[in-house]
């Protein structure tokens, strides 16, 4: 079975740096930033590409400055198959 995967987006301008995100991480992919944001605070930043997508950081933060995108990888699938071909042909695939 294939490891879930996800990705995290902080709001910076909207992080006190409370760390509650940091404390409910199971994949320890955040940490606190060396930088403040516009109001002072140290934020948050991703750190490991380790997230699986659980949530848990957004959930428990206070502010609403998590969003996390989970990755899903699909299986590829055959779309067409070209054979015998004598001349050029364009093909278009959308997605």
């Amino acid at each position: 079975m294939a490891k879930a995967k996800g990705d995290i987006v902080i709001d910076i301008e909207r992080c006190k740096g409370c760390e509650l995100c940091i404390e409910a991480c199971p994949q320890d992919a955040l940490e606190v930033s060396r930088q403040v944001n516009k109001k002072g605070y140290l934020y948050i930043v991703k750190v490991e590409d380790t997230c699986t997508g659980c949530e848990s950081c957004a959930l428990v933060c206070p502010e609403g400055g998590v969003t996390v995108y989970r990755v899903q990888n699909k299986k590829k699938t055959q779309v067409a198959q070209v054979k015998n071909i004598t001349s050029d042909i364009n093909i278009t695939v959308k997605e």
